[in-house]
């Protein structure tokens, strides 16, 4: 198990194929997953894993397991992605946490450390959050991380609001 950072609770871990079982639930539950276009086959699944193990290797980061420090309970996950938006590549932290952990302020406090990380560690000048319109709760993560909506864009066919922190912002 590769730690990538910790926070007061949380562990931000690889994922590997020892996850796919709770990634195939997270990711195939409809209530979980009711702002997003489709829900995912466990061997849809299995390659996003593979895809995001690519990404480790050649950029440093991706999307990151969320585990309980003190139980090791999965409870959902949290990257730091580079997505294409409008043709140009963008820094977003995106996060899917699962139902029964909704609530306790993870999605922040992992989001948080990532962005952190992003600024200090990957010295991007701005981090992203693509957030569908009707979705309130991960509006209200995005802006506890700092953001606000800088534009809206068309992102896998729904219109987003694009969040926007900068790094200089932090600093102000």
């Amino acid at each position: 198990m590769t730690i990538f950072l910790e926070t007061e609770r949380l562990l931000l871990k690889e994922l590997d194929l020892e996850d796919l079982d709770f990634m195939t639930a997270l990711l195939s539950d409809p209530l979980t997953m009711r702002y997003f276009p489709k829900l995912y086959s466990r061997k849809e699944v299995e390659q996003m894993i593979e895809k995001h193990r690519f990404r480790y290797r050649l950029q440093g980061h991706s999307v990151w397991l969320l585990q309980r420090k003190d139980t090791k309970e999965a409870v959902g996950e949290l990257g730091l992605v580079m997505q294409s938006v409008e043709n140009k590549a963008e820094p977003e932290i995106g996060y899917i946490l699962h139902p029964k952990h909704w609530k306790n302020g993870y999605a922040t406090e992992a989001g948080l450390a990532v962005r952190d990380y992003a600024f200090e560690k990957l010295n991007y000048p701005y981090v992203i959050s693509l957030v569908r319109p009707v979705n309130k709760p991960s509006q209200a993560v995005a802006r506890r991380l700092g953001m606000e909506v800088s534009r809206k864009a068309q992102f896998f066919g729904y219109e987003h609001l694009v969040f926007r922190v900068d790094k200089s912002q932090l600093r102000a």
